[in-house]
């Protein structure tokens, strides 16, 4: 597959007839949910769960979520989504991309970024990520530049 970063954490999805919207299309909130489901997994992939977050009393919060809706897709299509870690601060906040990638022909149908914050969960305001994030996070983080998407 064509991934805008190398090392993709990725994972399968194909959107259900519940998914469609009365455009005959998988629903852009079915999208953003996708993302945060391979978000937390990812996390967890890496060594951080919502355990280890509340353990911390600290979480990587979305302070912004763009989306960018390339092409459509529909019910029964084989699809890949992947995620990267790919910026941090080292102090405060992160930022994560995502890729959906339709299997068929492999075109891109959906990319996304998440801006991050880390918050401490018992008050809910912004605070220095820990070491064990850090840790975790920052090797993680993919090196290189967002290639040029392709020509429509």
């Amino acid at each position: 597959m064509n991934w805008d970063y190398p090392h993709p954490y990725t994972l399968c999805v194909t959107p259900q007839p519940d998914d469609i919207d009365g455009l005959q299309h998988t629903n852009n909130a079915v999208y953003v949910r996708w993302c945060e489901h391979i978000g937390w997994h990812h996390s967890a992939a890496l060594g951080l769960d919502l355990d280890d977050y509340r353990r911390l009393d600290r979480a990587m919060a979305i302070r912004r979520g763009e989306y960018d809706y390339l092409l459509p897709t529909r019910a029964g299509e084989t699809l890949t989504l992947a995620t990267w870690l790919s910026a941090s601060d080292g102090k405060l906040t992160m930022e994560r991309r995502f890729q959906l990638i339709r299997n068929s022909d492999g075109s891109t149908v959906v990319r996304g970024r998440w801006e991050l914050v880390c918050i401490e969960l018992s008050s809910g305001r912004a605070r220095r990520m820990p070491p064990e994030f850090l840790a975790v996070y920052e090797p993680a983080i993919v090196a290189g530049t967002l290639k040029a998407p392709a020509a429509p």
